[in-house]
């Protein structure tokens, strides 16, 4: 697979900024079921294997010099994380270009890597081998120090299966995105800087109950990483814009019958109003297409259908007055641009990964599919609409909306 109407990147032409663009290309890896890992040669000119490794020193220190000397590499990776390399790519170690897509997403955002570069150096050697946080950033500066096409991801991986992320697993890729962010977010020892990336991610809504008897209404603030959007409405009808899925998101639900909630006012099960509203969005915005549906016998099925998403994202325009929290803040802000687009090409028990990524220092378009990288164009990421006569097409599944003026 090679990405359409596209420009092979040359080791000169181009410059993505100052952090790297990673790539997942072509090895059939999927979701639930068997896949194959077999990497074909993009139209880029084939480079040598970078296979430069980390040597860590050996021999006992005390805790005061292994901070320092934490530091002191923390200060390097910075100065390293500057440096503009071109495009780099991500090998496939077995059925990881779901992984290596989700990387490149984390990797291409700014405002996600400043938070990376900020964080303190584990002090032992096998504190540095299980942070998942250390070794993404260790992963950067090799990807950032590489003149070849691509590097191999294998310190990370290993540090992956510590935390049971295993090799040769098929992984659905909005579930290991929460997955890894939860491990990041955790392992940040850093209080100020695990927050930080909190409210980078972190959508923040009302739910709501309300009686349809005598009105009692109970709330809850909760918050979710990625929000996951229907490709049907509530009578089972195609939605047939991703505007028209995040207003269904945020439709109340009538709860009658077998569904109607005890009323506290009541003190009896009574049919309900039941529905969320938006409180506060974050910088960066990541919508989860939920294409892959479960029948009865268990059987996985995808949703193929195309499902036009825009390249920018005005809420104001999208939801309602009464699907806002009446406190909801910097509501005029609330406008987005698209950034990048995790796509999956192929059925539900077997498929493969890659992420189209538009780089924010030059505005242009880029597809990441493992070890290859090269620059597409709008058209091309419009390809993953969905084709409902092409069910092994490519299909976005995460779309990830960065905010136009940051704060």
């Amino acid at each position: 697979m090679t990405c359409p109407r596209s420009q092979p990147i040359s080791d000169n032409c181009v410059s993505l900024g100052p952090f790297v663009l990673l790539k997942s290309l072509c090895c059939p890896v999927l979701l639930m079921g068997q896949g194959i890992g077999c990497p074909e040669k993009s139209r880029k000119s084939e480079l040598a294997l970078n296979q430069s490794m980390r040597k860590e020193e050996d021999g006992e220190e005390c805790r005061e010099e292994a901070v320092e000397r934490g530091d002191q590499q923390l200060r390097a990776l910075r100065g390293v994380a500057d440096l503009n390399n071109g495009a780099i790519g991500l090998y496939n170690m077995g059925r990881s270009c779901c992984l290596n897509s989700l990387l490149q997403v984390f990797f291409m955002n700014t405002h996600f890597t400043m938070i990376l570069r900020r964080i303190r150096v584990p002090v032992g050697h096998a504190e540095q081998k299980e942070s998942v946080p250390y070794q993404m950033l260790l992963l950067l500066e090799q990807m950032q120090r590489s003149k070849q096409r691509a590097v191999y991801p294998q310190e990370l991986v290993l540090c992956l299966t510590v935390h049971n992320l295993k090799l040769f697993v098929q992984y659905d890729a909005a579930h290991l995105f929460l997955s890894l962010w939860n491990l990041v977010k955790n392992q940040i020892t850093d209080r100020q800087l695990a927050d930080r990336l909190t409210t980078l991610y972190t959508i923040w809504v009302q739910e709501y109950l309300v009686c349809q008897k005598c009105s009692f209404e109970t709330r809850r603030d909760s918050n979710m990483v990625t929000l996951p959007l229907p490709m049907f409405n509530a009578h089972s009808q195609r939605l047939k814009t991703l505007e028209d899925s995040l207003h269904c998101f945020f439709q109340p639900e009538q709860l009658t019958d077998n569904n109607m909630c005890l009323c506290e006012q009541c003190e009896r099960k009574t049919p309900s109003l039941q529905g969320m509203r938006l409180t506060c969005l974050p910088q960066t915005l990541t919508l989860h297409l939920k294409r892959f549906c479960y029948r009865k016998s268990s059987w996985t099925q995808k949703i193929s259908y195309s499902l036009p998403f825009p390249q920018s994202l005005d809420f104001n325009q999208i939801l309602t007055q009464e699907q806002f929290h009446p406190d909801a803040k910097e509501k005029a802000d609330w406008q987005y641009d698209l950034f990048g687009v995790v796509a999956h090409s192929g059925l539900a028990s077997f498929g493969h990964y890659c992420a189209y990524i538009r780089s924010l220092t030059e505005g242009r378009w880029y597809c990441f599919n493992d070890s290859s990288v090269c620059q597409v164009s709008w058209d091309d990421v419009k390809c993953t609409y969905g084709n409902s006569h092409f069910h092994w097409g490519e299909t976005a599944y995460l779309l990830v909306y960065m905010r136009k003026n940051p704060q």
